[in-house]
Protein backbone atom coordinates (compact mmCIF):
# COMPACT_ATOMS: atom_id res chain seq x y z
CA UNK A 1 0.00 0.00 0.00
CA UNK A 2 2.81 2.51 1.03
CA UNK A 3 4.31 1.59 -2.46
CA UNK A 4 1.23 2.72 -3.81
CA UNK A 5 0.42 5.59 -2.26
CA UNK A 6 4.40 6.99 -3.04
CA UNK A 7 3.59 6.13 -6.97
CA UNK A 8 0.62 8.07 -6.81
CA UNK A 9 1.81 11.50 -5.20
CA UNK A 10 4.96 11.01 -7.48
CA UNK A 11 2.11 11.26 -10.38
CA UNK A 12 0.92 14.01 -8.92
CA UNK A 13 3.82 16.47 -8.52
CA UNK A 14 4.41 15.27 -12.55
CA UNK A 15 1.15 16.33 -12.89
CA UNK A 16 1.53 19.76 -11.22
CA UNK A 17 4.89 20.07 -13.29
CA UNK A 18 3.66 19.36 -16.92
CA UNK A 19 1.01 22.17 -16.48
CA UNK A 20 3.40 24.86 -15.25
CA UNK A 21 6.37 23.60 -17.98
CA UNK A 22 5.41 24.39 -21.52
CA UNK A 23 9.07 23.35 -22.96
CA UNK A 24 12.70 21.20 -21.87
CA UNK A 25 14.06 22.91 -19.17
CA UNK A 26 17.28 23.30 -20.94
CA UNK A 27 19.47 26.72 -21.03
CA UNK A 28 17.79 29.49 -22.65
CA UNK A 29 19.35 32.34 -23.96
CA UNK A 30 20.21 34.88 -21.28
CA UNK A 31 21.86 37.73 -23.38
CA UNK A 32 21.59 41.14 -20.82
CA UNK A 33 19.56 39.37 -18.56
CA UNK A 34 20.69 38.47 -15.37
CA UNK A 35 23.30 40.83 -16.15
CA UNK A 36 25.18 42.32 -13.07
CA UNK A 37 26.89 45.25 -14.26
CA UNK A 38 23.52 46.48 -15.43
CA UNK A 39 22.54 49.99 -13.75
CA UNK A 40 18.92 51.16 -13.99
CA UNK A 41 18.04 53.77 -15.90
CA UNK A 42 16.44 57.44 -15.46
CA UNK A 43 12.97 56.07 -17.35
CA UNK A 44 13.41 52.86 -15.41
CA UNK A 45 14.94 53.05 -12.20
CA UNK A 46 13.68 50.03 -10.70
CA UNK A 47 14.96 46.55 -12.08
CA UNK A 48 12.68 43.67 -12.48
CA UNK A 49 12.70 40.31 -10.70
CA UNK A 50 11.36 37.69 -12.11
CA UNK A 51 9.63 34.76 -10.35
CA UNK A 52 8.36 31.88 -12.20
CA UNK A 53 5.66 28.83 -11.41
CA UNK A 54 5.28 25.69 -9.86
CA UNK A 55 7.20 23.09 -11.51
CA UNK A 56 9.07 25.47 -13.94
CA UNK A 57 12.22 27.54 -14.12
CA UNK A 58 14.11 30.47 -14.80
CA UNK A 59 14.65 29.78 -17.92
CA UNK A 60 11.62 28.70 -19.18
CA UNK A 61 9.14 30.55 -17.28
CA UNK A 62 10.25 33.97 -17.87
CA UNK A 63 11.99 33.39 -21.38
CA UNK A 64 9.83 35.81 -23.20
CA UNK A 65 8.66 38.39 -20.56
CA UNK A 66 12.65 38.62 -19.89
CA UNK A 67 13.77 39.53 -23.50
CA UNK A 68 10.54 41.83 -23.48
CA UNK A 69 11.28 43.67 -20.62
CA UNK A 70 15.51 43.89 -21.41
CA UNK A 71 14.37 45.47 -25.13
CA UNK A 72 11.95 47.87 -22.93
CA UNK A 73 15.28 49.05 -21.21
CA UNK A 74 15.02 47.37 -17.97
CA UNK A 75 17.81 45.68 -16.03
CA UNK A 76 15.78 42.25 -15.48
CA UNK A 77 16.92 39.20 -13.12
CA UNK A 78 15.41 35.81 -12.46
CA UNK A 79 16.50 32.57 -10.71
CA UNK A 80 15.21 29.34 -10.41
CA UNK A 81 13.90 29.47 -7.28
CA UNK A 82 12.58 26.16 -4.34
CA UNK A 83 14.01 23.68 -5.70
CA UNK A 84 14.45 19.98 -4.50
CA UNK A 85 15.56 16.25 -5.14
CA UNK A 86 13.78 16.34 -8.64
CA UNK A 87 17.03 18.85 -9.84
CA UNK A 88 17.50 21.94 -10.59
CA UNK A 89 15.84 22.28 -13.55
CA UNK A 90 12.43 22.10 -11.53
CA UNK A 91 11.26 24.90 -9.14
CA UNK A 92 8.80 26.17 -7.13
CA UNK A 93 8.48 22.63 -5.27
CA UNK A 94 9.98 23.43 -1.62
CA UNK A 95 8.36 25.31 0.80
CA UNK A 96 6.82 28.57 -0.47
CA UNK A 97 8.07 29.81 2.96
CA UNK A 98 11.39 29.01 2.13
CA UNK A 99 10.79 30.41 -1.18
CA UNK A 100 9.70 33.58 0.26
CA UNK A 101 12.78 33.43 2.01
CA UNK A 102 15.00 32.78 -1.22
CA UNK A 103 13.40 35.83 -2.70
CA UNK A 104 14.13 38.40 0.09
CA UNK A 105 17.93 36.96 -0.80
CA UNK A 106 17.57 37.57 -4.41
CA UNK A 107 16.36 40.76 -4.10
CA UNK A 108 18.72 42.06 -1.63
CA UNK A 109 21.61 40.96 -4.26
CA UNK A 110 19.79 43.16 -7.31
CA UNK A 111 19.72 45.78 -5.06
CA UNK A 112 23.11 45.10 -4.29
CA UNK A 113 24.20 45.27 -7.86
CA UNK A 114 22.34 47.72 -9.32
CA UNK A 115 22.08 50.58 -6.50
CA UNK A 116 18.25 50.72 -6.58
CA UNK A 117 16.35 51.43 -3.81
CA UNK A 118 13.34 49.45 -5.10
CA UNK A 119 13.15 46.98 -7.06
CA UNK A 120 9.57 45.96 -9.12
CA UNK A 121 8.44 42.35 -8.77
CA UNK A 122 6.85 40.43 -11.76
CA UNK A 123 5.43 36.83 -11.84
CA UNK A 124 3.12 33.70 -12.61
CA UNK A 125 1.49 31.47 -10.59
CA UNK A 126 3.20 30.53 -8.34
CA UNK A 127 5.59 33.55 -8.89
CA UNK A 128 2.60 35.72 -7.57
CA UNK A 129 1.95 33.84 -4.27
CA UNK A 130 5.86 33.57 -2.79
CA UNK A 131 5.59 37.52 -3.68
CA UNK A 132 2.78 38.27 -1.60
CA UNK A 133 3.94 36.24 1.18
CA UNK A 134 7.56 38.28 1.10
CA UNK A 135 5.71 41.79 0.71
CA UNK A 136 3.27 40.71 3.36
CA UNK A 137 5.57 38.81 5.70
CA UNK A 138 9.40 39.62 4.85
CA UNK A 139 9.50 43.52 4.86
CA UNK A 140 9.45 43.46 0.95
CA UNK A 141 7.01 46.28 1.44
CA UNK A 142 9.59 48.77 2.24
CA UNK A 143 11.78 47.52 -1.04
CA UNK A 144 9.16 46.78 -4.36
CA UNK A 145 7.92 49.27 -5.79
CA UNK A 146 5.32 47.57 -8.43
CA UNK A 147 4.07 44.34 -8.26
CA UNK A 148 2.49 42.31 -10.98
CA UNK A 149 1.12 38.56 -11.19
CA UNK A 150 -0.51 37.19 -13.98
CA UNK A 151 -2.11 33.44 -13.54
CA UNK A 152 -2.63 34.98 -10.25
CA UNK A 153 -2.97 32.71 -7.06
CA UNK A 154 -3.82 34.06 -3.62
CA UNK A 155 -6.25 31.50 -2.00
CA UNK A 156 -5.12 28.67 -3.31
CA UNK A 157 -6.58 25.76 -5.81
CA UNK A 158 -8.63 23.06 -6.05
CA UNK A 159 -6.35 22.09 -8.81
CA UNK A 160 -9.27 20.66 -10.84
CA UNK A 161 -9.84 17.91 -8.01
CA UNK A 162 -6.70 16.73 -7.36
CA UNK A 163 -6.41 18.19 -3.96
CA UNK A 164 -9.90 16.34 -3.76
CA UNK A 165 -8.10 13.54 -4.66
CA UNK A 166 -5.17 13.89 -2.13
CA UNK A 167 -7.46 14.22 0.54
CA UNK A 168 -9.24 11.20 -0.63
CA UNK A 169 -6.48 9.24 -0.74
CA UNK A 170 -4.53 10.14 2.40
CA UNK A 171 -0.91 10.99 0.54
CA UNK A 172 -0.81 14.82 1.54
CA UNK A 173 2.10 13.45 4.36
CA UNK A 174 3.99 11.99 0.71
CA UNK A 175 4.01 14.99 -0.99
CA UNK A 176 6.39 17.03 1.66
CA UNK A 177 8.63 13.71 1.43
CA UNK A 178 8.25 13.34 -2.10
CA UNK A 179 9.35 16.84 -2.56
CA UNK A 180 6.71 18.97 -3.25
CA UNK A 181 5.75 20.87 -0.20
CA UNK A 182 3.93 23.56 -2.24
CA UNK A 183 1.67 20.92 -3.97
CA UNK A 184 0.22 20.73 -0.10
CA UNK A 185 0.84 24.92 0.39
CA UNK A 186 -1.49 25.35 -2.58
CA UNK A 187 -4.62 23.71 -0.57
CA UNK A 188 -7.22 26.47 -0.14
CA UNK A 189 -7.61 25.40 3.14
CA UNK A 190 -3.64 25.01 4.00
CA UNK A 191 -1.58 26.65 6.80
CA UNK A 192 -0.03 28.78 4.36
CA UNK A 193 -3.31 29.71 2.56
CA UNK A 194 -4.85 31.19 6.06
CA UNK A 195 -1.59 32.77 6.93
CA UNK A 196 -1.68 34.79 3.46
CA UNK A 197 -5.25 35.33 3.58
CA UNK A 198 -5.63 36.78 7.00
CA UNK A 199 -6.17 40.32 7.31
CA UNK A 200 -5.85 40.81 3.91
CA UNK A 201 -3.00 39.71 0.99
CA UNK A 202 -2.21 43.64 0.13
CA UNK A 203 -0.42 45.86 2.30
CA UNK A 204 0.13 49.27 1.91
CA UNK A 205 2.56 50.42 0.05
CA UNK A 206 3.62 48.80 -3.23
CA UNK A 207 1.19 48.84 -6.20
CA UNK A 208 -0.12 45.43 -6.74
CA UNK A 209 -1.36 44.71 -10.39
CA UNK A 210 -3.58 40.97 -10.66
CA UNK A 211 -3.91 39.71 -13.85
CA UNK A 212 -6.42 36.75 -14.44
CA UNK A 213 -7.78 34.79 -17.06
CA UNK A 214 -11.41 32.92 -17.08
CA UNK A 215 -9.58 30.24 -19.12
CA UNK A 216 -7.18 29.24 -16.29
CA UNK A 217 -7.46 25.36 -15.59
CA UNK A 218 -4.35 25.40 -12.81
CA UNK A 219 -5.99 28.28 -10.89
CA UNK A 220 -9.15 26.72 -10.15
CA UNK A 221 -11.40 28.76 -9.74
CA UNK A 222 -9.76 31.82 -11.50
CA UNK A 223 -11.11 34.54 -9.26
CA UNK A 224 -8.15 32.83 -6.39
CA UNK A 225 -6.31 35.86 -8.21
CA UNK A 226 -8.83 38.62 -7.41
CA UNK A 227 -7.31 40.64 -4.47
CA UNK A 228 -9.67 42.84 -2.26
CA UNK A 229 -10.23 46.15 -3.69
CA UNK A 230 -7.72 48.48 -2.06
CA UNK A 231 -6.36 52.23 -2.85
CA UNK A 232 -2.91 50.35 -4.36
CA UNK A 233 -4.68 47.47 -5.91
CA UNK A 234 -5.63 46.82 -9.53
CA UNK A 235 -7.50 43.54 -10.66
CA UNK A 236 -7.39 43.11 -14.33
CA UNK A 237 -9.38 39.95 -16.09
CA UNK A 238 -7.65 39.40 -18.95
CA UNK A 239 -10.89 39.22 -21.15
CA UNK A 240 -12.40 42.40 -20.02
CA UNK A 241 -9.43 44.34 -21.84
CA UNK A 242 -8.91 41.93 -25.04
CA UNK A 243 -11.74 39.57 -25.46
CA UNK A 244 -10.07 37.66 -28.45
CA UNK A 245 -7.37 36.54 -25.83
CA UNK A 246 -8.84 32.74 -25.00
CA UNK A 247 -5.10 31.81 -23.00
CA UNK A 248 -5.26 29.69 -20.40
CA UNK A 249 -3.06 29.60 -17.48
CA UNK A 250 -0.23 28.45 -19.22
CA UNK A 251 -0.49 30.47 -22.48
CA UNK A 252 -0.36 33.22 -20.14
CA UNK A 253 3.79 33.33 -20.21
CA UNK A 254 3.63 33.69 -23.80
CA UNK A 255 1.25 36.13 -24.26
CA UNK A 256 1.92 39.28 -25.65
CA UNK A 257 -1.15 41.02 -24.89
CA UNK A 258 -0.40 40.28 -20.96
CA UNK A 259 3.31 41.18 -21.60
CA UNK A 260 1.67 44.23 -22.42
CA UNK A 261 -0.67 45.19 -19.46
CA UNK A 262 2.91 44.32 -17.25
CA UNK A 263 5.13 46.86 -18.97
CA UNK A 264 1.90 49.09 -18.31
CA UNK A 265 1.81 47.96 -14.68
CA UNK A 266 5.78 48.50 -14.14
CA UNK A 267 5.59 52.07 -15.37
CA UNK A 268 1.93 53.31 -15.15
CA UNK A 269 2.80 56.79 -15.87
CA UNK A 270 3.70 55.70 -19.79
CA UNK A 271 0.70 53.20 -20.54
CA UNK A 272 -0.33 52.56 -23.88
CA UNK A 273 -3.15 51.04 -24.79
CA UNK A 274 -3.28 47.21 -25.27
CA UNK A 275 -3.43 45.98 -29.41
CA UNK A 276 -4.96 42.54 -28.51
CA UNK A 277 -3.65 40.22 -30.42
CA UNK A 278 -5.67 37.58 -30.85
CA UNK A 279 -4.69 34.48 -28.66
CA UNK A 280 -5.84 30.72 -29.38
CA UNK A 281 -6.70 29.08 -25.93
CA UNK A 282 -3.67 27.20 -24.79
CA UNK A 283 -3.61 25.15 -21.43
Amino acid sequence: MKKIVTCLATALVAVLASLAVAAPATAAPTSGINDWTCRPSAAHPEPVVLWHGLGSSGDVGMLLLSQHLKSQGYCVYYKTYGTTHWGPFIGGLASMRESAVELDEFVEKVRASTGAKKVSIAGHSEGTTVPAYYLKFLGGDKVVKHFVGFGSNFKGSTLGGLQQLADLLGFRPILDAGGCTSCNEFAPNSEFMKDLNEGGVSVPGPSYTSIVTKYDEVVTPYTSGILAPASNVNNVVLQDVCAVDLSGHLGLAWDPNVFALVTNALDPANAKPVGCVPMPWLS
